[in-house]
């Protein structure tokens, strides 16, 4: 039986682990700290190290601890061969001791594995090490009993935390702790790791597979190694991309950029069929989307900034077909596009069938793709010449001209699209009639305020009534003089207005003479006429006189009372017959 028979199957994430710094990646800012800290002799007496999983907290972690208590003194470079080293690697040496706060969360726990050990010197090393991984998971009981040797430890005791979940860490904790923060590896370093661990593997990869895998670790070297060990062990000479992406359940770069590509030329059916194959060939429905979020953003990013269409993970083809998708579509389209997949992630995530979440989504998203967005919108509507002075046939403002040879639209003829039940007033109807038949049930100033009091614009009709002096109207076209308290802007919103409820543009000025009474000061001439008379009656003088502040609220007429009397005195009818009377 061999050796590796005997000893069985090391996992890569474990047999390549760094065991010093130098073997540590894309972590260059804390080891150079760290190596100027040793040779300063200014070793701090707790660290702390957050990132996401797989940077190498823990391991940066043992690493610090075999530099403490390595035979060579305190340095960065440990032997690994002494006895310290060897110990510490393993996992079994007496003064470092390793605690997991997630499955030892409480105040008991820290009491038996630290409080109660700490002051003891050392049984073979230089200094004790305590390395609490997962230190956020620690009750709130337990940070406070540890708060006071964190601060004041003996002299032979250093500890060394690891946390993702740095917020959740309080910070009377983090003031005691000298902090790293151990960044995401780039995409080229983890390619580099990648391809030197295969090469030593004596195992075959194409450049195409590891871009693969160091996009899909998103920045983990654990989780990295480990894809590389499960495409390694696909079988084969080689593992190519395509062994790649069935393995991890992907589309194809280049085939998400067709589908992306479909979609913005609104081609549903072409769309459809594409999801529908990539489903086919394994490809997740929900893995599909978000490879369409992620091109998105990409190309959105490259458009903002063209250094982000290098990106390593990428294919020379892919960044070329990128960049012209960047200079080819407006923000404002990748934009609603991007929002419409976020919505569309998360009903696949909740609908019963991935793949029929996903089918909608990409229908929705290839009709929005015909919508012009709302800047082309207002441009389309400001670009549309206005109709001729007059009222001609003219098309403009959305008004449709008829065509040549088509009979003319007589004054009697029914119009091209009647107005709707209810609306006796035609609002945005009209769009299709002519101006002078469109504008013919206007003929009146009375029928133009019918009109907004149909509406219910309350504040426009009492704008007209009470500050608007008509001086000259026709259809289409009205004159006014404004009152001392009239709005400024009356006249413009007024003729916005008109346009939007009958279809047709209205030509509304200020003049500054030659206007009449409002349609309150008509409407109140009769009733002023009549306060003002009883406001000389010498009875209502003296009224006023001594009540200053009395005010008329109502008048009535002789004629008025002498008609509510005459009602009142009518006889009652005798011959009036009675269903209960008896003959």
């Amino acid at each position: 039986m061999s050796e590796t028979a005997k000893s069985g199957y090391q996992v890569l994430a474990r047999k390549y682990r760094p065991q010093t710094f130098a073997d540590l990646v894309g972590q260059e800012v804390m080891v150079r700290t760290l190596k100027n800290a040793f040779a300063a002799d200014r070793i701090a007496q707790a660290f702390i190290m957050t990132g996401i999983r797989g940077t190498g907290k823990t391991t940066t972690a043992r690493i610090i601890a075999k530099g403490l208590n390595c035979e060579q003194g305190p340095t960065t470079d440990p032997c690994g061969t002494c006895a310290a080293c060897t110990a510490i690697a393993e996992g079994r040496h007496v003064d470092v001791i390793e605690m997991d706060a997630a499955s030892n969360t409480g105040i008991d726990d820290i009491r038996a594995e630290v409080l109660d050990t700490v002051h003891y010197a050392p049984a073979s090393s230089r200094y004790k090490v305590y390395i609490i991984d997962e230190v956020h998971m620690l009750s709130k009981s337990a940070f406070n009993a540890l708060l006071k040797t964190l601060e004041e430890p003996p002299a032979h005791a250093k500890f060394i935390f690891a946390t993702t979940e740095i917020r959740k860490v309080p910070v009377t904790v983090l003031s005691r702790c000298q902090r790293f923060d151990l960044r995401r590896i780039e995409p080229e370093d983890m390619i580099a790791l990648m391809r030197r661990i295969a090469e030593a593997e004596g195992g075959k990869i194409t450049d195409d597979a590891l871009a693969l895998l160091a996009r899909a670790s998103e920045g983990s070297a654990r989780d990295a190694t480990s894809l590389l060990d499960q495409a390694l062990g696909q079988g084969g000479e080689e593992a190519s991309a395509e062994t790649v992406r069935a393995m991890l359940g992907l589309a194809d770069r280049g085939r998400v950029l067709d589908l992306f590509e479909m979609v913005l030329r609104g081609d549903a059916p072409g769309a459809l069929g594409e999801l529908a194959q990539q489903y086919a060939e394994g490809a997740d429905p929900m893995a599909v989307l978000r490879d369409l979020a992620e091109v998105t953003h990409w190309v959105s990013v490259t458009q903002i900034t063209p250094d982000a269409g290098d990106d390593p993970t990428v294919s020379p083809d892919e960044r070329d077909r990128g960049r012209a998708l960047a200079e080819a579509i407006s923000m404002r389209v990748l934009s609603r596009m991007w929002q419409m997949l976020l919505k569309s992630l998360e009903e696949v995530s909740q609908a019963p069938n991935a793949m029929m979440a996903a089918e909608m989504a990409i229908i929705r998203l290839t009709h929005v793709s015909e919508l012009p967005t709302p800047d082309e919108l207002i441009r389309k509507l400001q670009d549309m010449p206005p109709p001729p002075p007059g009222g001609g046939g003219g098309g403009g403002n959305g008004v449709a001209a008829p065509s040549q040879g088509a009979a003319p639209v007589s004054r009697g003829a029914a119009p091209a699209v009647s107005a709707s039940a209810g609306t006796p007033h035609g609002t945005a109807t009209a769009l299709a009639m002519e101006p002078e038949v469109a504008l013919a049930r206007y003929a009146r100033f009375e029928d133009m305020v019918e009109l907004i009091r149909h509406h219910r614009d309350v504040k426009l009709l009492v704008e007209v009534e009470t500050t608007l002096r008509l001086a000259r109207y026709q259809p289409g076209r009205i004159e006014f003089e404004p009152t001392d308290d009239a709005a400024p802007d009356l006249a413009s919103r007024l003729g916005a207005r008109l346009q939007t409820w009958t279809g047709v543009r209205w030509g509304v000025s200020v003049v500054g003479s030659g206007g009449g009474e409002t349609i309150a000061e008509v409407r109140d001439a009769e009733r002023l006429a009549l306060e003002a008379e009883a406001m000389q009656h010498p009875l209502v003088q003296s009224v006023l006189m001594q009540f200053p502040g009395a005010k008329i609220r109502e008048i009535r007429t002789v004629k008025e009372i002498e008609a509510e009397a005459a009602a009142e005195a009518l006889p009652e009818v005798d011959d009036e017959w009675d269903p209960f009377e008896e003959d």
